[in-house]
């Protein structure tokens, strides 16, 4: 299979996985079975979609090929008569996959995946483990990606998600729909899915980004949905508007060879003017509920960037004040080393490096900490330290367009002692 062939397929077995999912779960009452059958299907769409091209709707044909392999094996295991020919064998030669699964469960599986969420957001499950278990089942994340979006290890993930599935079969939580009631209650875990979910897109790069881009997709219209359901919701709107902002400035953030480019650095003339506008207005609205939350702080900030028409019109000083207002409401030290950015603006960088030096324990195995660091000591001259941080920082870098961007910073700090070092040495001779 060639490497065009692996690239558009992950894309589509990467969309349409929650919506699949989601209906074979509906189907099949059981969260094991309804991974296996999704796995069996893309495993049937590595062999034929290359053949055949791709089914016109692919998440209907994954439901269909997955809900027919399932109950094949259920039928073997238990020796069940043959299904009626109403649910008739997959076939390799067409797309009638999508139009039989199309009648079978008309409009009801594009509802799934919501519904997915707020199962596995169940108040007996802790909240880390609820988010945990969404990125894998409905997003179909791996435990690596999840693990560094929590910025845990990769078996501490593992035993987290183990321990859900296990705490929902025990439970025997039914996997249907939640009330009004519930809906409200299980809100915040949901928000926190789409949230993590758009993120795990977002920071994708380099040769990764094309192919995670469906994931800020999914989380955008997943929000959209949440704030139909949810509408005075001014949390909903404020994640709604925070996710709109920062997509808007994608198509800005990479060169043509995949390397990074600074928010300072993009081109804001490519940045998408449609979609800020409707984060604007969104996170306007939701500023008028007074009802301030976390998303809608985030959201803020981004909405100052956004209206920045240069980067030297940037309002930094309201930046520092939205990340002080965030470490309140919700403290991480995440959150302390964005604001140390703004400080470093507005008060100079050893202002912002004071602030986040009881940081490097809780941050020691995070690649930003160390660029950040490294950022700050270069600027106050204090090469050597940059380097060693800097070092770091490649260590701990997550892609190769990482690597290369804090390279980048590496390379022009030997170049500006070369000239120094050159002079040293003449004078010794002279001396």
């Amino acid at each position: 299979m060639s490497e065009a062939d692996t690239a558009w397929i992950e894309t589509a077995l990467t969309s349409a996985r929650p919506q699949a999912v989601g209906a074979l779960l509906r189907y099949f009452r059981d969260l094991d079975t309804a991974e296996e059958a999704f796995q069996n299907a893309s495993l049937r769409a590595l062999k034929s979609w290359p053949q055949n091209g791709p089914p016109r709707d692919p998440a209907a044909w994954l439901i269909m090929v997955g809900r027919n392999a399932a109950i094949d094996e259920v039928r073997r295991t238990r020796k069940q008569q043959p299904l009626p020919e109403d649910d008739q064998a997959i076939s390799d030669l067409d797309d009638a996959e999508g139009a039989l699964a199309e009648r079978l469960d008309g409009s009801h599986y594009r509802d799934d995946i919501l519904r997915l969420m707020f199962i596995c957001c169940h108040p007996q499950l802790p909240a880390t483990q609820q988010i945990a278990l969404a990125l894998r089942i409905v997003s179909g994340l791996t435990v690596k990606q999840i693990a560094r979006a929590f910025l845990v290890s990769d078996a501490a993930m593992e035993q987290r998600i183990t321990r859900a599935k296990a705490k929902v079969a025990e439970a025997g939580t039914p996997f249907e729909a939640p009330g009004a009631i519930e809906r409200s209650e299980r809100l915040a875990g949901v928000a926190a899915i789409i949230y993590l979910i758009f993120n795990e897109g977002y920071s994708a790069s380099g040769d990764t980004a094309e192919i995670r881009k469906p994931l800020c997709e999914e989380a955008i219209r997943l929000a959209r949905l949440l704030l139909r359901l949810f509408q005075s919701e001014p949390e909903i709107m404020g994640l709604t508007a925070l996710i709109l902002l920062q997509h808007a400035r994608s198509a800005a953030r990479f060169a043509a060879d995949g390397s990074l480019i600074l928010l300072d650095d993009q081109d804001r003339s490519l940045w998408n003017g449609t979609m800020i506008a409707e984060g604007l207005a969104l996170i306007d609205k939701a500023m008028r509920h007074r009802r301030s939350g976390p998303y809608q702080i985030q959201a803020a900030i981004a909405a100052l960037h956004a209206r920045a028409a240069t980067p030297e019109e940037t309002d930094w000083a309201q930046i520092d004040l939205l990340y002080g207002a965030l470490e309140v409401v919700q403290p991480s030290p995440v959150v302390t080393l964005n604001r140390a950015v703004a400080v470093a603006k507005v008060r100079g960088p050893q202002a912002a490096l004071d602030l986040i030096e009881p940081l490097a324990s809780k941050l020691a195995n995070y690649f930003h900490f160390y660029g950040v660091r490294g950022a700050f000591l270069m600027q106050l001259g204090r090469n050597d330290e940059a380097c060693v941080a800097f070092d770091r920082a490649i260590a701990l870098a997550n892609t190769s367009a990482e690597a290369a961007h804090i390279r980048m910073h590496i390379d022009r700090l030997i170049r500006d002692s070369q000239p120094k070092q050159g002079v040293a040495r003449q004078g010794a001779k002279a001396t």
